[in-house]
């Protein structure tokens, strides 16, 4: 006597609606979802082959030297200073020139971080928009 074992069929799952619902909550999550946008300062910088500006002698007393060391520390005119002091101090200084014939001299060290470089760039330029004024040009420089 042999006994015929049936073949049984495993059932299939009906997917052809899988792929739109994985479409459809890409396209959502997509959608919702926030993206992250740049921040930065927008500075136009001269051409490295820009010749040479003639050099004017302007006076001591219409520099403002402005540094940051390599552990990101702030200084204004060789004292330590806040970034909420160095704005009020630029506000004073550029408020007290009758002409555009001074400079705001940066250095910064070569281990200076991006961040503490922005913030003093930050803190100078909100200086500037307090008084209603625009920077004439922006020149800095890295301290060897």
């Amino acid at each position: 006597m042999l006994i015929r074992r049936r073949h049984r069929e495993v059932p299939e799952l009906n997917t052809t609606s899988t792929a739109d619902i994985s479409f459809m909550l890409l396209v959502f999550f997509l959608v919702t979802s926030s993206m992250d946008s740049d921040k930065g300062l927008g500075r136009v910088l001269s051409p490295a082959d820009e010749p040479q500006q003639e050099v004017q002698d302007i006076h001591r007393s219409d520099v403002m030297e402005i540094r940051i060391d390599d552990r990101d520390s702030l200084y204004c005119d060789g004292k330590h200073v806040s970034l909420g002091e160095l704005q009020q101090q630029v506000e004073s200084f550029v408020a007290s020139r009758q002409t555009d014939n001074y400079v705001l001299n940066v250095e910064t060290g070569r281990q200076t971080s991006y961040n503490a470089y922005f913030e003093m760039q930050n803190a100078v330029v909100a200086a500037y928009r307090k008084l209603g004024r625009q920077p004439i040009r922006i020149r800095e420089g890295v301290k060897e």
